[in-house]
């Protein structure tokens, strides 16, 4: 049988082959996949497309979804204070500072911390304006502070220092910092910049800088007398935050108490699902999913399609049709992949490489596991479009 990519020693062996024993079944898969080469490259590029489309899609999701809650996720707090109808961190409304000295006398709260966010106008060294996110904590806080400072550096110092602000590298450029100690005006009030933090994205790209509480209310409400937006709770040891929570809500009427868990999602799914970024998000994630899956249907579809007269070749010597099977579904498995290999090498190769941008996609091992998965799946699936046609083979065929 020349050129159908089976030996005459695999076809004598092919009845006497139980459905237990599948090491010749992974064989003449594999040689289906690589006896015609200009074929398998293709069906590699087209599953390894289709991963490298959702890697990247569904990096980006996942950086969305991590990028609208930063705040919340690395505050440390057990417990958010805020006006009443907050539906995201970013977009605060100012809070009296009465509601924290009420805090303070309900039974399991520990900590009551002022916390203050508010927008305002970076002066650039070349006169352009700048909108940026001001937070203001104190400087001997022990929740809202800035981390992942670049030098080891301590934050209550550099909030301590005079007209200090701390900012994100990422968006040095974009506000021309340089160095430490260059000076700049928010609001036209003098800052200092006295470090920086690594990796704190925000998804307005307007960046935040941290300052403490006193500078901040001077530069974002210097019409008020003490200001703030949000009030961190930590609750004391063998107390509930769910129990503290309902407390304090009853103590605290016209704000809202939300678990850190709970103002987290709120303000995922206020940009996740209340605006037109996160639907072309989502859309773009499900795009990638719908892409895959065709790429691989088809290009699986056609690999088997080229093998048929082999397959009906099995089924004259007698070979049962779960032996086909096999074949085609192993064969898919296999091709999945090893498409996925090179498709999940390059999405990890793109992501190091735009690890420095504000807006990278991020990449987990879970998330790299639950791709493979679904590639396999969808190899899986495309094999089983194909066995229709792979049942319907008439043996006689070979013959003529």
């Amino acid at each position: 049988m020349e050129g159908t990519g089976f030996g005459e020693a695999q076809f004598r062996r092919i009845p006497e082959a139980p459905p237990w024993q599948p090491r010749l079944t992974y064989l003449i898969a594999w040689r289906n996949l690589v006896h015609d080469r200009v074929r398998f490259a293709v069906t590699l590029t087209g599953i390894a497309f289709s991963t490298l489309l959702m890697g990247i899609q569904l990096g980006m999701l996942l950086n969305f979804l991590h990028t609208t809650s930063i705040l919340v996720d690395h505050a440390g707090a057990d417990l958010w204070i805020t006006a009443h109808g907050i539906r995201t961190v970013d977009l605060a409304t100012p809070l009296e500072e009465r509601r924290r000295f009420q805090a303070l006398k309900v039974d399991g709260v520990a900590t009551a911390e002022p916390y203050l966010l508010g927008f305002g106008f970076w002066k650039r060294t070349d006169g352009v304006r700048e909108t940026v996110i001001m937070i203001g904590i104190n400087p001997e806080a022990t929740m809202g502070k800035p981390w992942d400072l670049l030098s080891g550096a301590n934050p209550r110092d550099l909030l301590l220092s005079p007209d200090g602000v701390v900012v994100d590298r990422l968006y040095a450029e974009k506000l021309s910092v340089d160095s430490v100690g260059q000076l700049f005006e928010i609001n036209d009030h003098r800052v200092r910049v006295a470090g920086f933090t690594s990796g704190i994205r925000t998804f307005t790209q307007s960046p935040y800088v941290f300052t403490s509480l006193r500078h901040a209310r001077a530069m974002a409400f210097a019409q008020e007398a003490d200001p703030l937006t949000y009030i961190l709770v930590r609750v004391a040891d063998g107390y509930s935050p769910d129990t503290v929570a309902k407390e304090l809500s009853a103590h605290l009427p016209g704000a809202d108490v939300l678990t850190a868990e709970e103002f987290s999602q709120r303000s995922r799914n206020y940009w996740l699902f209340s605006t037109g970024a996160g639907i072309t998000v989502i859309s773009g994630a499900v795009l990638a999913l719908f892409v895959g899956v065709v790429i691989a249907a088809q290009t699986l579809y056609a690999s088997t399609m080229d093998r048929l007269p082999e397959y009906a070749t099995i089924r004259a010597m007698g070979g049962p049709r779960r032996y086909l099977y096999a074949i085609v579904i192993k064969q898919a498995l296999i091709g999945g992949f090893l498409g996925y290999l090179v498709g999940i090498s390059i999405t990890l190769v793109l992501v190091y490489l735009g690890r420095d941008s504000s807006a990278s996609p991020e990449m987990t091992w879970w998330l790299a596991l639950a791709i493979g998965i679904v590639i396999e799946l969808m190899c899986a699936a495309a094999s089983l479009v194909s066995l229709g046609k792979v049942t319907a083979i008439d043996p006689v065929k070979v013959f003529r």
